[in-house]
């Protein structure tokens, strides 16, 4: 069998992969498998409510291992400085802003493939942020972003 007769691999992270971003950046962790069972797909760590300095820092790491971003969706109220697109990898990728103070991000890849990732505040404790992505990524995680912030102690949720 020739290289090109061998069938595409889907592009997916192993369970838990932690990867860390350059120190004031980002940090990232995904669960990727095929199930996708839990209520979010990951965990976001900024380091700062700039969206235009934390998103392509984020992107970039996400594109690295999920193939092309087409579009992603913010908390207005959350961040400085919205954007409506920004480039990645040459590509454009929309960003779309609603005021609905979830404590998510969703990230489109393709045309229907949604991530939906908690945003651990940029001020919350290591030891608290690192437990709230923990717990973002596990396959039987049935809270939502707001309740695992709250009950990790790394931020108080939705202002509102």
């Amino acid at each position: 069998m020739t290289s090109s007769d061998t069938p595409p691999v889907p592009r997916r992270l192993p369970s838990g992969v932690h990867e860390a971003v350059r120190p004031g950046s980002a940090l990232l962790r995904l669960e990727t498998t095929a199930s996708r069972r839990g209520v979010l797909d990951g965990a976001w760590w900024p380091r700062s409510r700039d969206i235009g300095a934390e998103l392509p820092a984020l992107l970039g790491a996400l594109v690295a291992h999920l193939g092309p971003v087409s579009r992603v969706g913010l908390d207005a109220a959350a961040w400085e400085g919205l954007p409506t697109r920004i480039v990645v990898d040459d590509r454009v990728v929309h960003i779309d802003s609603f005021p609905v103070g979830d404590d998510t991000v969703l990230i489109t890849r393709g045309d229907r493939d949604i991530f939906s990732l908690l945003v651990v505040p940029p001020d919350a404790a290591p030891d608290a942020a690192r437990a709230a992505m923990a717990r973002a990524v596990r396959v039987d995680n049935v809270s939502d972003a707001e309740q695992i912030l709250i009950d990790t102690g790394s931020g108080r949720g939705p202002v509102g």
